[in-house]
């Protein structure tokens, strides 16, 4: 950057020259001109650009373009300056600093404009349903903070640059320390990349009942870099290291096409029971409860030939996985309540041993 700004100098030099003799009033009209042309640069493009980016129905754009005055204007008129600096011909150890300086201004407003065209660009993407969904608001702030600190290390280069400062030993130097720590923080390390993996391929989401094959089943409550967080149904919160959630077989009740719950009761009656009797009754309590879904319909199977009995199931769908024990409960108190009254059996098991004598 600083041999192009020595180049523009030289080749601004013979227009300025004939102006004034005097090297102060030179860099003055210098600098006068690179704000007139920083003023008119920015109205010139800012405005041609609103004028394509109102026919469009959102507002990301308008909000970019506006972002972009400030930087834009800030750097056509740091090039002015530069080449006042030049044509003032000082002390190379202050030409150097005060074009540093300058350099390092225009970078830093031009990493916030990338801040703030990430934020709007993962706004965007968290709000298009079905599309991204990698970037959901659950991972906002993942992705938000990623792409600042890239954003944040790359600007730090340039500016290193623009002091003249050798980042070739410190990028080394970062390597070593780098590589020190991932052995020292492995488990860590493991854990982060496992969350970073749950968010973006998201197998679940905060407010979903899983169950681990280890045998735990709660709602999630927190996705975190280092853990998942389960609350079991008996408010006891479990921490479970992303490393391992990531390795783990997951079964997600609330995953699929809707949020619904599938109930089964199972119950036996007694052979030379009527079974379109037992079929009707069991679907006349799940019916009579109100917190059954309607759609799909409970049903009944005719599961097997027991042993002691005729095994039957009772199939019925609830709005949410966190009320299968309760309505179970109901359910079973029902069907017990309505066998009764209907004189429907419900048979204990049983053998019959039949012992055999001979005659001496």
């Amino acid at each position: 950057m600083e041999n192009q700004i020595e180049t523009l100098a030289d080749l601004s030099l013979p227009w300025i020259e004939w102006i004034s003799p005097y090297i102060w009033l030179q860099a003055a009209l210098i600098i006068v001109f690179g704000l007139i042309l920083a003023f008119i640069a920015e109205r010139l493009i800012v405005t041609t650009l609103e004028k394509v980016v109102v026919r469009t129905p959102s507002a990301v754009d308008d909000e970019v373009i506006a972002a972009l005055k400030r930087p834009l204007f800030l750097s056509i008129f740091f090039i002015g300056l530069s080449l006042a600096t030049y044509r003032l011909e000082l002390p190379t150890p202050l030409t150097n600093i005060t074009l540093s300086s300058l350099s390092t201004i225009a970078v830093i407003a031009w990493l916030g404009f990338f801040v703030r065209l990430t934020r709007v660009v993962l706004g965007v993407f968290s709000r298009a349903k079905g599309r991204y969904e990698f970037v959901q608001p659950s991972t906002l702030p993942l992705f938000d903070n990623s792409a600042k600190l890239l954003l944040f290390l790359s600007a730090l280069y340039f500016i290193f640059l623009a002091w003249n400062i050798n980042v070739s030993a410190l990028i080394a130097s970062a390597g070593i320390v780098g590589l020190a720590l991932s052995f020292g923080a492995q488990d860590a390390l493991s854990n982060i990349f496992g969350g970073m993996s749950i968010l973006a391929d998201r197998p679940f989401k905060v407010g979903d009942f899983i169950n681990l094959d280890t045998g735990e089943r709660g709602e999630v409550t927190h996705i975190g870099l280092r853990s998942t967080r389960l609350l079991t149904r008996d408010d006891v919160e479990i921490s479970v290291p992303n490393s391992v959630m990531g390795n783990a077989t997951i079964i997600n009740e609330t995953g699929g096409p809707h949020e619904k719950f599938r109930i089964r009761i199972r119950v036996g009656v007694a052979y030379g029971s009527d079974i379109d009797k037992v079929e009707q009754t069991l679907v006349k309590v799940a019916i009579s409860n109100t917190e059954i879904c309607d759609t799909p319909t409970p049903i009944t199977r005719f599961r097997a030939f027991g042993d002691s009995s005729l095994d039957f199931e009772l199939l019925a769908w609830v709005n949410k996985p966190v009320l299968r024990g309760r309505l179970e409960h109901e359910l079973n108190r029902g069907v017990y309540k309505a066998f009764n009254k209907a004189g429907i059996v419900i048979p204990f098991p049983q053998q019959d041993i039949h012992i055999k004598t001979q005659d001496s």
